[in-house]
């Protein structure tokens, strides 16, 4: 086996905003795999590491994947602390499904990658002004979508609480499931009373209300909450079985929002999804601002674990410079155009 890997910066159309900051830019990183006998059948994966967010560490991505591509070739087990950079073990994942389908971007070949069938997802707010949110929802309503996320926590309070009624004045909660993601903007003394204003307009569900971390705050408030609680980043970095186990059980949220390229890619995604069956913890899928080549595999997968609620998979219409798509977006439902 023979394996390279390549850089490229992605470049947003327009700023986006979060509750760290407006990104410009994003970088990520695609290996490439291929037998020397037959190299023009090429597995790609993309390592998409989330800066800010993710456990990888960025100064020393690119030694690590050379050490990766060196293990690759000389068919040896992968370079120590390698669970520590889970965007490459995602990458990885990606890259070896490719190579043994063929080289053609199919993984998980289902209906979905037939085009006989969709993935309903949810329509993502970006965090902006109020009237850059409104247009948004806006858009996105004309679209036919039926559950929106807005990201808040970037505007005061009372301001989000505005947009979000003007949007239950329009659409009732059986017209339109209404998601929130605080990306812990909430400190734990005032996020119950939040919790509890939000309440009223109807919310399906926030996400990661206060920062990762603080366990007992976590499941005190999800004990108590009026709206069911999805955790989010307090996922990443978690590694082991046991330790899986130990947040759960300990939290004891209502969702939980599984992100394989911050997580460690398919394997870690499938336990997650294990213990939270057994543990009667609901769950879906969100993409996190990968390019094309790791959205197709994250939609791929997510098609075949068959839930039924709207996932949280990007679009691929963010970038100037993405790279091609065989995603389609019509309505809210993503259908791969085989």
């Amino acid at each position: 086996m023979r394996a390279s890997y390549q850089s490229h910066q992605l470049v947003f159309k327009k700023p986006s905003g979060t509750s760290r900051g407006v990104m410009t830019n994003k970088p990520t990183w695609f290996l490439k795999l291929w037998d020397e006998e037959n190299p023009t059948i090429i597995g790609i994966g993309e390592c998409s590491p989330l800066p800010g967010l993710s456990i990888d560490n960025l100064e020393n991505f690119e030694a690590k994947l050379q050490a990766v591509c060196k293990s690759l070739e000389d068919d040896c087990p992968l370079p120590d602390g390698i669970a520590y950079y889970p965007s490459i073990v995602f990458g990885i994942e990606q890259a070896l499904l490719d190579l043994a389908n063929g080289g053609q971007q199919i993984l998980f070949p289902s209906a979905f990658t037939e085009g006989e069938d969709a993935i309903i997802i949810n329509g993502l707010i970006w965090m902006g002004s109020k009237s850059d949110m409104l247009q948004q929802i806006n858009e996105k309503l004309d679209k036919g979508f039926r559950c929106l996320k807005l990201k808040i926590g970037s505007l005061d309070f009372e301001t989000e609480l505005g947009i979000l009624q003007y949007i239950r004045q329009q659409y009732s909660e059986s017209n339109l499931t209404l998601r929130v993601d605080a990306n812990g903007a909430f400190s734990p003394q005032e996020a119950l009373d939040k919790l509890n204003r939000l309440a009223a307009l109807h919310i399906h569900s926030i996400e990661q209300p206060v920062k990762a971390g603080q366990w007992q705050e976590m499941a005190a408030l999800c004990k108590a909450t009026p709206i069911p609680i999805a955790l989010d980043e307090e996922l990443i970095g978690i590694q082991d079985s046991i330790e899986m186990y130990k947040l759960l059980e300990s939290i004891q949220p209502q969702y939980i929002i599984l992100k394989p390229s911050l997580l460690g890619g398919f394997g870690k995604g499938k336990k997650w999804i294990g213990l939270a069956n057994q543990m009667g913890i609901g769950w879906w899928i969100t993409s996190a601002l990968e390019s094309n080549v790791g959205l197709n595999a994250i939609a791929q997968w997510t098609y075949t674990l068959r839930n039924t609620l709207p996932q949280g998979l990007g679009t691929g219409q963010l970038y100037r410079n993405n790279l091609p798509s065989k995603l389609d977006l019509k309505g809210e439902k993503l259908w791969y155009r085989a």
